[in-house]
């Protein structure tokens, strides 16, 4: 049979190489920025674009999308070409992808620094940079598909099933949650809202993990371990349960981030049932990499590549124990909005994710240079720094999650609350911040070591542009021999794309149909009504500097919460919420009912110095919030993109909205006057004031015996 002749194109591999360490280093430093925050808010510089709440959609998009993303497509251009024994479909087509995708990551750390944000965790970025998104993400799949389609293996290997899902999916996922009513330029509102919001998003974020940070990865290691090992994959027929029970099971877990809120129960016990049955695929893909390697451990004490992956593999096994455990409605209670998911979070951050973009950069650089590493003492050192800094980082955040909850939820043998204010929670748990940031410093001084070592291997090699290869062309079959199903299915992979869309495709319609038909699901109440115009622009600067990176809008139904904040949580408070603000966290205290519980005049002096009004408090200042003119220009286009959502404003109501919200203004700054507090009434401080204000008071009634006790 003749061979072809041909080249892998490596200069794209190198692109997105250098891509994953760039942006790998700027995100770990602004997570620890950020973490230094918490227990230092001075360190934000009193500035605006440096604040918290900004700088944590920076830190999360930037190894989300820009570190893994780039890790994701750097392995995917270098394996998918050697499986398919084909050059990439279009060199064009790969460096459109290349430069499309910097430039998204560019335009979200200006516009998030910026302040324009969505406000929905994992999908910040404005309706723009969205639609760049959706293109530059057709392009990688056009490139994908067409090196499928011209390959000159037959059978697609299990790397390349991953990678298939993995574009359908998250093309669906992004697309659906992005559905949004552009107000200006880099200003919208989501197409949902309330729990219908919460839903979608948290069906969205959970399966950005999953789909995101999950199967590509899945398929990397299923590519990258048998490589540096030197052994086959442990079972062909694991990988093929392990593929297709995960994708459908997947899918169908976003609501276990909602239990207990005003999402329906059906739908909460829904996501819980699926999330306990991703054990069982999940660990046996952890299973299936791990036995990889029996009778290679001697190999794994001499490599570093091969220790990353171990630790990879085992981070991402406790990461799909512990997702599940914390779906248990009885383990939600006590680890929600708490930092024990924090931890939780970076186990599979830091070691699943982190670790395996380590490890496949040690493994393709040397390869594609021509060399061997610089320095494997210098890797082991870098794998010793990482793990220490996993450990140091989720250790203290588990005990302080557990200290968190405890204390939110103890009472006094007379029935008080033993912590009262909610402070108190916080400053007591500032050693474990301190100690995570210590991690966090240990974990990116070996990301620097790494650097080093890879620069020096760079400098004595010669790198490899167009690497040479050869390979029958792939040729019609003729034998009718019965096969193994999965076996033809392999070498159908527009088939394989169609039965991944469908499977995924099913968890999330059975979720959001009912949810969104079905009126039952969320029951209006009379007197919850719409925001003013200038609430509505207090709203939207709340949003804009990330309040609720740090404070909820859910009281749950248990004993501690409605005696601390009030009234639970109803789904139809949240009617008019685009997009809904519930919160994953809670370093600050709940807002939901915070209207009128303190004057105006005390938000004003606490949003200029929190520290004046709460000793001790962590909360960065917002002086900015005084100076800074409301744009009330804005408001007409507001109002009318809300109506448009089905917000029952008058109408014609957006040609006078601006009189209203000046009348309110004026109100809220003759009330500050009376307290010495001299202040114009077109201050973005003024709207803050009024939608704080108004939290809550739509829900009059008194707290009532909550639905569920204490955990």
């Amino acid at each position: 049979m003749q061979v072809e002749k041909f080249y892998y194109d490596n200069k794209i591999v190198k692109a997105f190489g250098i891509a994953t360490i760039v942006f790998g280093i700027v995100g770990m430093l602004a997570g620890l920025w950020a973490a230094i925050q918490i227990y230092y808010p001075e360190s934000s510089l009193n500035l605006a674009p440096t604040t918290f709440g900004r700088l944590r959609p920076l830190h999360t998009n930037a190894i989300i999308f820009a570190f893994v993303g780039n890790s994701i497509f750097c392995g995917v251009y270098y394996s998918l070409q050697r499986l398919c024994k084909a050059r990439m479909f279009s060199d064009k087509l790969s460096w459109i992808h290349f430069w499309g995708w910097q430039a998204i990551i560019a335009a979200a750390a200006i516009t998030l620094l910026m302040g324009f944000t969505t406000g929905k965790e994992y999908a910040e970025l404005e309706w723009p940079i969205d639609i760049a998104i959706t293109l530059v993400w057709v392009v990688f799949g056009i490139n994908m598909f067409g090196t499928i389609i011209k390959r000159r293996e037959r059978h697609l290997y299990v790397a390349i099933w991953f990678y298939i899902a993995t574009w359908v999916t998250v093309a669906m996922l992004h697309i659906v949650n992005s559905i949004e009513i552009p107000v200006s330029a880099f200003k919208s509102y989501s197409w949902y809202a309330g729990v219908q919001d919460a839903l979608v998003q948290w069906w969205y974020g959970h399966n950005a993990v999953a789909f995101f940070l999950t199967t590509p990865v899945l398929g990397l290691m299923y590519y990258f371990l048998p490589k540096a090992s030197n052994r086959p994959v442990y079972s062909y027929r694991l990988s093929i349960i392990h593929f297709w029970a995960l994708i459908f099971l997947y899918i169908w877990a976003g609501p276990h981030h909602l239990l207990y809120t005003a999402l329906p129960d059906w739908a909460q016990s829904l996501g819980v049932v699926f999330s306990v049955m991703l054990i069982a695929p999940s660990w046996g893909g952890m299973l299936n990499g791990l036995f990889t390697l029996r009778g290679a451990w001697d190999k794994v004490r001499e490599e570093p590549v091969l220790k990353f992956m171990v630790v990879a593999i085992t981070c991402y096994g406790m990461s799909t124990f512990e997702g599940p455990m914390l779906s248990l409605k009885s383990i939600n209670a006590i680890s929600h909005f708490s930092d024990w998911t924090i931890a939780h979070v970076h186990i599979g951050g830091l070691g699943w994710n982190g670790f395996l973009a380590f490890a496949i950069l040690y493994y393709m650089i040397p390869k594609m240079w021509g060399t061997n590493l610089y320095s494997k003492k210098l890797a082991t050192n870098h794998f010793w720094l990482g793990t220490i800094g996993i450990i140091i980082y989720a250790v203290p955040l588990y005990w302080a999650g557990f200290e968190q909850s405890i204390s939110w939820k103890t009472f006094t043998p007379e029935g008080n609350l033993k912590f009262p204010n909610f402070l108190d929670t916080v400053t007591n748990i500032k050693p474990f911040y301190i100690l995570r940031s210590i991690g966090g410093a240990l974990y990116l001084t070996g990301a620097f070591f790494m650097v080093y070592n890879l620069y020096k291997t760079v400098t004595q090699g010669k790198f490899i542009p167009n690497e040479a290869a050869e390979a029958a062309p792939l040729v019609k079959e003729t034998s009718h021999k019965k096969e193994y199903w999965h076996r033809i299915l392999e070498r159908k992979p527009v088939t394989m794309l169609i039965l991944s869309l469908v499977l995924v495709a099913i968890g999330g319609l059975v979720e959001m149909i009912p949810t969104f038909l079905v009126k039952e699901n969320i029951p209006t109440i009379a007197s919850v009504k719409p925001y003013t115009p200038l609430e509505l622009q207090g709203r939207d600067i709340y949003i804009r500097e990330g309040c609720y990176t740090c404070h909820s809008q859910m009281i749950r139904p248990f004993r501690d919460e409605v005696k601390r904040y009030g009234e639970y949580s109803k789904a139809g408070e949240f009617v008019y919420d685009h997009p809904f603000q519930w919160g994953s966290k809670r370093t600050g205290p709940d807002l939901a009912r915070e209207g009128g519980k303190q004057t105006d005049a005390w938000h004003y002096n606490h949003m200029y110095d929190p520290r004046s009004m709460s000793p001790g408090s962590i909360m960065p200042r917002y002086v900015w919030l005084i100076d800074n003119k409301l744009d009330i220009s804005s408001t007409p286009a507001k109002i009318r993109a809300m109506k448009t959502l089905g917000v029952p404003y008058p109408d014609g109501y957006d040609q006078v909205a601006n009189k209203d919200l000046m009348e309110q203004a004026n109100v809220i700054t003759a009330n500050l006057k009376k307290d010495k507090i001299e202040t114009a009434p077109d201050a973005e401080i003024i709207a803050l004031i009024a939608y704080l204000q108004r939290l809550g008071k739509d829900i009059k009634s008194e707290p009532k015996q909550p639905l569920a006790e204490n955990k």
